[in-house]
């Protein structure tokens, strides 16, 4: 019983998780698209990029971890969907990733910029990728 209520909840709170993904960054893209046209973006979003970023990153590590708690205690093996777990944690891993990146970005050097962005929008592709495969396996 206790399983399946962990099922979804994992699955509700990943879904946030994605949705908070998805609000990250848009908030990226509106800082490049200014730096881009050589307009600063306003300090706010600036600044609440810099805060969610970890807060995020710690989400969806907890969100990977819960679905590992709940496949244990439902069938007992981490393996129970190959392509979901493996996809969660190419998440965790890039996610990760781009946490470091992010710490070394400095001023207007593109050299951190670009890998931050581009890992940010694979991040947010396999999270759609992962919630798909998710609500098969619930539906």
């Amino acid at each position: 019983m206790v399983g399946d209520e962990l099922k979804y909840f994992h699955g509700l709170f990943n879904m946030a998780v994605i949705g908070f993904f998805l609000y990250q960054g848009r908030l990226g893209l509106k800082i490049r698209r200014g730096r881009l046209r050589g307009k600063p973006a306003p300090s706010g979003i600036i600044r609440k990029h810099r805060k969610l970023g970890p807060i995020l990153a710690s989400m969806g590590i907890a969100g990977f971890l819960a679905g590992i708690l709940t496949v244990l205690i439902n069938a007992g093996l981490v393996f129970k969907n190959p392509p979901h777990f493996l996809n969660g944690l190419t998440i965790v891993v890039l996610t990760v990733s781009t946490s470091f990146i992010s710490r070394k970005i400095r001023g207007q050097d593109p050299s951190w910029r670009d890998p931050h962005f581009v890992l940010g929008i694979v991040i947010l592709c396999l999270y759609l990728i992962q919630a798909y495969s998710g609500l098969n396996m619930l539906l």
